[in-house]
């Protein structure tokens, strides 16, 4: 794994670059930087935009343009995230060139028209009507409305009925000729593929320069708010979440102390203590989401309506106890085996290694981070962890949003 550079009119693009020619297979990315939903101006935007360059070209239209590609088995993914707007191209070699001759038509005649649009909305506003009566993904919705006011993050990521029904052709021409530009893109390829530097200058010239962004930061709310909503409900769900205020620098021991708590499932803290103890939750968790623009510590546990009260105490009080008394050797033990064990089937594939670098270098990082890491994990001390543990009390400062039968 190597990085590259590419120059564009005097702007370096980064290039994350292995050959690997074990299959006749390549992989290629292009990655755009504080282009997703943290750019909305209306909720739901850089959904759309990235289900708009899923209809195809205007001249040839979605059927005509994912006709090409099937027959030639080109697998094309287009996604929003909330820092960043993903394209993605995997295909056999013999189709590479073929593959992004394409895209650089898509790029050049996005399917900009009012019945692509219409169709769109139509889709999205079904999948919100669905997503009503999805009681986990309320609940979490609700959790992010508390911990992210007045950010984008507070949003929906598919937008809302009110937000969908007032975009329009304009605003989704504006956010991927802003968005989706040179000076904040990356580019990832791996495969059975040399670099060459004329196909990607070719492919890149529909784009426009742009100004490099700078990542928003957005705060977690340590308000402890507790929000109920009462729904027709067979069981209650409940989403909960603190700030997790991590430096990059003290990530692996992060990514050690939630896997010992709740992230591991059956052995990890919390499914012993709720779960197989107490038979309080049918499903527990709490993870790390430590992302440029935000940090958290978020979990959720699927409980009966008339015990939720009893398993939100149980939650407080193992994280209470977490975070005074840390992890035992046994559980570091435990934990080391398996983050070390399962690091051959991290990288097995090409795909798995190029995502790796990927997340490296956007985190960044140098490239070989995550192998770095796994050595900081298997000479991890107990006393450090505990120590790193004890000094983040803010994952006390939980909220709830629950969604339940009874109030």
């Amino acid at each position: 794994m190597e990085k590259l550079e590419l120059n564009i009119k005097n702007i370096c693009v980064p290039v994350i670059y292995e050959y690997d020619n074990t299959l006749p297979l390549v992989s290629f990315k292009l990655v755009f930087k504080v282009a997703g939903s943290i750019q909305n101006k209306k909720p739901g935007l850089a959904s759309m935009c990235a289900e708009l360059l899923g209809e195809g070209t205007k001249k040839l239209g979605v059927n005509e343009f994912n006709k090409r590609l099937d027959e030639r088995a080109v697998y094309l993914n287009i996604s929003a995230g909330f820092e960043t707007f993903v394209i993605e191209i995997d295909c056999l070699k013999e189709h590479f060139e073929f593959a992004l001759d394409s895209l650089k038509e898509l790029l050049e005649d996005p399917n900009y028209t009012e019945e692509t649009l219409e169709k769109l909305k139509a889709q999205t506003l079904g999948t919100i009507a669905a997503n009503a009566s999805d009681f986990d993904y309320q609940a979490k919705i609700e959790l992010n409305k508390i911990l992210f006011e007045g950010s984008n993050l507070a949003d929906p990521s598919i937008g809302t009925k009110s937000s969908v029904e007032l975009i329009n052709l304009e605003d989704i021409r504006d956010f991927i000729s802003s968005n989706l530009d040179i000076s904040n893109l990356f580019l990832v390829l791996g495969g059975d593929v040399r670099f060459d530097l004329a196909h990607f200058i070719n492919l890149l010239e529909p784009l426009n320069l742009g100004k490099k962004r700078e990542l928003e930061k957005i705060t977690t709310s340590s308000a402890k708010q507790k929000k109920i909503i009462k729904k027709d409900s067979e069981q209650a769900y409940v989403y909960f979440g603190a700030p997790f205020n991590v430096s990059s620098q003290q990530k692996f021991m992060a990514n050690v102390a939630m896997f010992i708590l709740g992230s591991s499932g059956f052995g990890s803290r919390f499914m012993e203590e709720i779960r197989v103890k107490r038979g309080l939750a049918y499903s527990v968790y709490i993870r790390n989401s430590l992302n440029l623009s935000n940090t958290s510590a978020m979990g959720y546990l699927q409980t009966k309506n008339e015990s939720k009260d009893e398993a939100v105490k149980v939650v407080l009080s193992e994280l209470e106890k977490f975070v005074k008394f840390g992890v035992t050797s046994k559980e570091l033990d435990a934990a080391k085996n398996f983050l070390l064990g399962s690091e051959p089937l991290s990288k097995e594939t090409l795909f798995k290694r190029l995502d790796i670098a990927q997340n490296d270098y956007y985190m960044g990082y140098e490239l070989g981070e995550f192998d770095k890491n796994l050595e900081k994990i298997k000479n991890l001390e107990l006393k450090t962890l505990n120590d790193f543990i004890l000094s983040h009390k803010e994952i006390l400062d939980q909220s709830f949003a629950i969604i339940t039968n009874e109030i």
